[in-house]
C-alpha cells in the first residue's frame, strides 16, 4: 500500500500534474477580479467562494490520468494477480492523490487569498474547509478517474460525473467562509460530513469501477 501512495505521489510531481493544477487553479483566481471589476469590497466578500470554485475546477485537471494510465498498462491486473484488492488499491490512490494536490492548492490558496484581497480571517477559514473538504474531493476524484477509465473522451465525461457530486463540498466550503459571525463552525461541520461519507464510499465504488475495467 505504501509503494502504491509513493509511486503515485511521485509520478504526479514528476510528471508536472501538481504543477498544472496550481496553475490552473491560480489562473481562475485571477480571472475573477477581471471579470467582476476593481470592487475590493465585493472581491474580499466573494473571495473565499472563488478560492473553493476555483480549486473544485481545478481538481477536473488530473482525473483521467489517476486510474487509466494503470488499468491500459496493466498495472491493475499485476495487483490482482499478488491478491490486492481494487478497493485497497483505490484506497491507496485517494491518499496519494491528497498528498499530491492538496498540499500545494492550500499554498496556492494563500496566494489567491492576497490577489482577491481576502481578509485574514476568512481566508483562515477557507484553509480550514479547504483541509477538511480536499480529502473528499480526492476520493470524489479517483472514484470518477475509475469510472472514466477506458473511455473515450473521458476528460468530458469526468467533469459531468464529478461537478454534480462535488457541489455539496462546494456549498458546505464557501458557507462556511462565509459565515464570519458563527466562526464557519456548522458549515465545516457538515463539509466534515460529506468529505467522510465520500471517504467511505469512494475505495468500494472506485474498487468495484475498476473490476469491471479489467474484464
Amino acid at each position: 500500500m505504501i509503494a502504491i501512495v509513493l509511486r503515485d505521489v511521485r509520478r504526479a510531481y514528476a510528471g508536472g500534474g501538481t504543477t498544472l493544477v496550481v496553475a490552473f487553479f491560480l489562473l481562475v483566481a485571477i480571472l475573477f477580479p477581471f471579470a467582476i471589476g476593481p470592487d475590493t469590497a465585493l472581491l474580499a466578500r466573494i473571495g473565499g467562494g472563488v478560492i473553493w470554485a476555483a480549486a473544485l475546477l481545478a481538481a477536473l485537471i488530473p482525473v483521467e490520468r489517476l486510474v487509466a494510465p494503470d488499468l491500459e498498462g496493466g498495472v491493475l491486473d499485476q495487483y490482482a494477480v499478488r491478491g490486492i484488492s481494487m478497493a485497497a488499491v483505490a484506497a491507496a490512490k485517494i491518499v496519494a492523490h491528497w498528498l499530491a494536490f492538496a498540499p500545494p492548492l492550500m499554498l496556492a490558496a494563500v496566494v489567491a487569498g492576497g490577489l482577491l484581497g481576502v481578509p485574514l480571517r476568512t481566508l483562515g477559514l477557507v484553509e480550514a474547509g479547504l483541509a477538511i473538504g480536499t480529502p473528499g474531493l480526492a476520493a470524489l476524484a479517483v472514484a470518477t478517474g475509475a469510472l472514466v477509465a477506458g473511455l473515450r473522451g473521458g476528460s468530458a465525461v469526468a467533469g459531468l460525473v464529478m461537478l454534480p457530486l462535488a457541489v455539496p463540498l462546494l456549498i458546505f466550503g464557501a458557507g462556511a467562509s462565509a459565515d464570519i459571525v458563527g466562526g464557519g463552525a456548522g458549515a465545516l461541520k457538515l463539509l466534515a460530513a460529506v468529505s467522510l461519507v465520500l471517504l467511505a464510499g469512494a475505495p468500494f465504488a472506485a474498487g468495484a469501477a475498476m473490476r469491471a475495467g479489467m474484464e
